[in-house]
């Protein structure tokens, strides 16, 4: 006899079921209370709760089905939750054992409002990702590669805040016609491939044309500055583009960048990079520019900044995490050698040479109100 799976919170909710299950199995698991237990979690993004013995009544649902049961334990495995706990459900008038599919208890008691609808949007757009791969991969291997699922996820959501459509074709994304859309490579890395149709601006179809895409996360890029004593920070690392191109120079000068973590705003990412790179606090933010960097074959999309703070004395050193193999060294220079660089080309990278641009034209402001 299969044991039922209980879920509870986030997993509990009818999107995240349909994301795992398809509409049919959504629809047919029964609602379940949890007696003499309350949730808790760790206060970090996306924080999925864990349970623990105590006063309350916790909300869920009790799958029964086993290869619903199946899939949601595949889903939880990528996602970190564990289902280790029995538990007595009251389910359908009914009191039944079940195994909990539990994430790690902490040091928050959970709240609804610890969860918010981007949050759940997220990590519904995760679980699809999951549910593709899963009749060709091992959970275990895609464990490895949840922060960039996560990311990715994030980055959809985000996505759907359209920016104006002034000038460009308000024509939106449903007038493109999907005949056929497979993944072509998925690993640290994804790949879509896509056979589609779109309408040309002469009221016409095009025709059918094949075309790849890197799907990447968003990143949040940017520029330390010291107004007072108007220099600025630049990173150098190694980069596989320049070097798979065949550059024979693929050491970049850039500004501070990362990836944006699922939960995180743009500007905690910049704020957490200039401090995990560079060592650097910053004081505020300018926003700069959000814009995808190769839209012809890219889903991603730079969020640029320049990031106000003081700047040391020092003119180099190394830094960058360990755990991700980052090599970094770090250059304080000041504003007339930075445009040399830009003026030489040695400032050869997009975000590099439109924060410098965008340096010049405000310097005069930020040096004003120091």
């Amino acid at each position: 006899m299969t044991v039922p799976l209980f879920l509870y919170g986030p997993m509990a909710e009818h999107d995240f079921l349909e994301a795992a299950l398809g509409a049919v199995g959504a629809n047919a698991v029964p609602e379940a209370l949890l007696r003499d237990h309350n949730l808790s979690a760790e206060p970090v993004s996306l924080p999925l709760p864990g349970l623990a013995s105590g006063r309350g009544v916790v909300k869920g649902r009790a799958v029964g089905d086993a290869d619903a049961i199946a899939r949601l334990l595949y889903i939880g495995e990528v996602l970190g939750l564990e289902p280790v706990q029995q538990v007595r459900l009251s389910c359908e008038a009914q009191d039944i054992s079940a195994c909990a599919l539990t994430g790690r208890p902490g040091t928050l008691a959970w709240q609804a409002d610890c969860w918010s609808r981007s949050s759940q949007l997220t990590l519904c757009e995760a679980v699809r990702e999951i549910v593709e791969d899963m009749a060709h991969r091992p959970a275990a291997d895609l464990v490895a590669t949840r922060s960039m699922i996560l990311s990715r996820a994030a980055a959809r959501v985000a996505a759907r805040d359209a920016v104006p459509a002034a000038l460009r074709s308000a024509a939106g994304a449903d007038h493109v016609e999907a005949l056929q859309v497979e993944t072509l490579h998925a690993g640290f890395f994804r790949t879509r491939g896509y056979h589609l149709r779109h309408p040309r601006f002469d009221g016409t179809a095009s025709p059918v044309l094949h075309r790849e895409v890197f799907v990447a996360t968003d990143a949040a890029l940017v520029l330390p500055y010291d107004p007072l004593r108007d220099r600025l920070l630049l990173i150098e690392q190694f980069r596989m583009g320049p070097y798979g191109r065949g550059d024979p120079r693929p050491w970049m000068l850039e500004p501070v960048a990362g990836r944006i973590d699922a939960g995180e705003t743009p500007e905690e990412t910049a704020l957490r990079e200039c401090r995990e790179e560079a060592r650097l606090d910053l004081r505020g933010l300018e926003k700069i520019s959000t814009h995808y960097c190769t839209p012809g074959y890219s889903t991603e999309v730079f969020h640029l900044f320049l990031g106000l703070c003081d700047l040391p004395d020092v003119a180099q050193w190394q830094g960058g995490l360990e755990t991700e193999n980052e090599d970094i060294r770090s250059h304080v220079i000041d504003f007339a050698q930075a445009m040399a660089l830009l003026h030489s080309g040695e400032a050869n990278n997009g975000p590099l040479v439109l924060s410098l641009i965008w340096l010049e034209r405000e310097r005069a402001r930020l040096r004003a109100s120091a």
